[in-house]
C-alpha cells in the first residue's frame, strides 16, 4: 500500500489497516486521525510516539493480539498469520527446546498475566529462550514496560511492512 492509498481509505477501513499493526484500538484511532500523513517517517514517529503513551489497558490490549512465543498449534494452524511470518523460525527448533519455551511461556503468562512478548523477527527459538530466562524473574512493572518496547519495535516492523512499496 502507499501512503497516499492509506491517506486515502475510510476512516474504518484505515483503522483495520492499523489495528492490524498493532492490536490497540485507541492507539489506531489516534493514529488514524493524524492523517492525512506527508511522509511514511512521519507515520512511524506519529506511530512510535503514540505508543509510548500507551496505558496498562491499551498494552494489554496489544499484547492479546499475539500468539504465545513457540505457540506450535498456532504456527501450524491455516489462521496463524503474522505468527507464522514473525515466529517462523521457531519450527525449526528442537523438541526439547519447544518444551522448555512452551513450560516457561506458561510460568511467564502465570506470573504476570499477560503472555511474553519478544521483537521475534530474527531470532531463532534457543535466541528467544534465553530472553524469557533472562526476563522471567523481573518484577511485573519492568515486564510490562518491556513488553510494551518490544510491541513498538513489532509495530515499527509491521507499519513498514504495510507500506513496503512506499519505503
Amino acid at each position: 500500500m502507499t501512503l497516499n492509498e492509506f491517506n486515502q481509505l475510510t476512516v474504518a477501513d484505515a483503522i483495520t489497516e492499523l489495528h492490524a499493526c498493532c492490536h490497540c484500538t485507541a492507539w489506531a484511532e489516534t493514529v488514524e486521525k493524524l492523517r492525512p500523513f506527508t511522509a511514511i517517517e512521519k507515520l512511524l514517529y506519529a506511530a512510535k510516539t503514540l505508543w509510548q503513551q500507551a496505558t496498562e489497558t491499551h498494552i494489554l490490549e496489544a499484547f492479546s493480539g499475539h500468539a504465545r512465543i513457540g505457540d506450535i498449534e498456532v504456527l501450524r494452524s491455516r489462521y496463524a498469520g503474522k505468527a507464522t511470518a514473525e515466529q517462523g523460525q521457531v519450527m525449526q527448533a528442537s523438541e526439547e527446546v519447544l518444551k522448555e519455551l512452551h513450560q516457561l511461556n506458561i510460568e511467564y503468562e502465570s506470573r504476570y498475566g499477560f503472555i511474553f512478548i519478544v521483537c521475534a523477527t530474527g531470532k531463532s527459538a534457543e535466541d528467544m529462550l534465553a530472553l524469557l530466562k533472562a526476563r522471567i524473574n523481573n518484577g511485573r512493572a519492568i515486564e510490562l514496560l518491556n513488553g510494551a518496547a518490544a510491541q513498538g519495535e513489532i509495530t515499527q516492523l509491521r507499519l513498514k511492512k504495510l507500506f513496503a512499496e512506499s519505503i
